[in-house]
């Protein structure tokens, strides 16, 4: 066996290459932005409610069209649509972060609905919801009766 000066060929590794290390590291940096923003944007916005605590407690102001004309509002009975507007403005006084939910009967006319509606954003409420009934069943679903 000759011996050749400087290198041993059964010694150890004294360098490692990193540039494949760093290709495959960008190359899945760039996947991740992109599938991240694709995620991001098939989201819906939503308002959601923030979490309840021992003093701020979320209020809801009740309206309830009937189909034989009768209006309920806060399980009460009102005069007409028109008293509507000034008990909302009332409540929003009281709660500035007042939510409304508008209950229809389906027989009730699509104006009239509208009408209440306008009332409600007149009167300063912005956060509005419809109750609905869930879909394939025919009463509405109540949670408080025990089965």
């Amino acid at each position: 066996m000759a011996a050749s000066g400087g290198e041993d060929d059964d010694g150890l590794i004294s360098g490692i290459n990193v540039t494949p290390l760093v290709d495959v590291t960008l190359v899945l940096l760039i996947i991740f932005m992109v599938t991240a923003k694709i995620i991001v944007s098939q989201g819906m916005p939503m308002d959601l409610p923030k979490a309840a605590s021992g003093e701020d407690i979320q209020t809801v102001f009740s309206v309830e069209l009937g189909a034989d004309g009768k209006t309920v509002v806060d399980s009460k009975g009102v005069g007409g649509d028109e008293d509507i507007s000034k008990l909302a403005k009332d409540a929003k006084a009281k709660n500035k972060d007042l939510r409304a939910v508008i209950r229809a009967d389906k027989k009730v006319e699509h104006g009239r609905v509208i009408h209440v509606l306008d009332l409600l954003k007149r009167a300063g409420v912005a956060k509005i919801a419809f109750a609905v009934t869930p879909s394939g069943e025919g009463v509405p679903v109540d949670t408080t009766k025990p089965k």
